[in-house]
């Protein structure tokens, strides 16, 4: 049996920047605050904590003074930042750029006084950032089908001016169809395209991946919501996908008359990881005489 880790599969550029942002500074000092989880994996989080990485919430902000505290690829609202500085604590700005880049979209348009819509996660600390720098004042929902009663519930009837953005880990191919339906319904739409690029490659390059093999498991934290949108894709594509967060979740039965598998990962799953269930694979079909 044929087993091939994806090329395209790794970490994305913000995740890598802000591991490696942590990693430098905690090869010189031993120890290191984090607002919020660094990476949506249970076990980078862990190798990070045994170097001195402290997870911290808002809430522990207030009694922090005078020490170093790493912000997330996510990105935080401006009054983070300040509340941060005034204790005379220093940070480390690990903001993917183009999180930032829809941060400052998004205050744009409310600054201009336009109603904003985002297709998001409303929990997601990427839009819990976003909102964050413009009071709360925007609609968010995830789900198509819960467009049309959102739209009535906030009182934003057909030919009312929109601006839409998405976050930037949603699937593209949804976000254009809510870009249509709100222009099929009559709304005056300013559409702003701000799903991640390489996001959009990497659910192109993974359809092409998995129609290629007979089995495909999928690797992603639990909490990722780029490693949901990405297992979505691959099952779209091929039925017989698995979603594990580590190696011991596979399950041989998955593999009967298989002869190729193909493991991916979400962009915030190391390719280490990918690695380990590519030999935990090997290992069991040459060490039992399962077939």
């Amino acid at each position: 049996m044929e087993v091939t880790i994806d090329s395209q599969a790794g970490f994305c550029f913000g995740v890598t920047n802000a591991i490696t942002s942590a990693e430098n500074f905690l090869s010189e000092h031993p120890h290191l605050y984090c607002l919020g989880e660094l990476v949506h994996n249970e076990g980078q989080i862990r190798k990070l904590m045994d170097k001195g990485l402290e997870i911290i919430s808002k809430e522990d902000i207030n009694s922090i003074f005078n020490s170093t505290i790493l912000f997330r690829a996510h990105g935080e609202p401006k009054y983070i930042y300040d509340n941060v500085k005034k204790n005379g604590n220093t940070i480390i700005d690990a903001t993917c750029p183009i999180v930032k880049a829809l941060q400052q979209k998004v205050i744009n348009s409310h600054k201009n006084g336009e109603r904003i819509i985002i297709f998001g996660k409303s929990a997601h600390p990427e839009i819990t950032g976003i909102i964050g720098n413009i009071e709360n004042d925007a609609v968010v929902f995830d789900k198509i089908d819960k467009l049309d009663a959102l739209l009535i519930d906030n009182d934003i009837p057909s030919g009312a001016a929109i601006s839409l953005y998405s976050q930037t880990t949603m699937s593209l191919d949804e976000y254009n169809i809510v870009i249509n339906k709100l222009r099929d319904m009559g709304y005056n739409l300013k559409a702003t395209q701000s799903v991640c690029s390489s996001v959009c490659r990497r659910v192109s390059l993974l359809h092409d991946f998995c129609i290629h093999h007979d089995v495909i498991i999928f690797v992603s934290g639990s909490d990722s919501s780029n490693g949901k949108s990405l297992y979505t894709a691959c099952k779209a594509v091929n039925p017989s996908s698995y979603l594990v967060s580590d190696k011991e979740e596979i399950d041989l039965n998955w593999f009967n008359n298989c002869d190729s598998v193909g493991i991916s990962g979400a962009t915030s799953t190391p390719i280490e990881q990918l690695h380990e269930c590519k030999d935990y694979i090997l290992q069991q079909f040459t060490t039992t005489s399962y077939v």
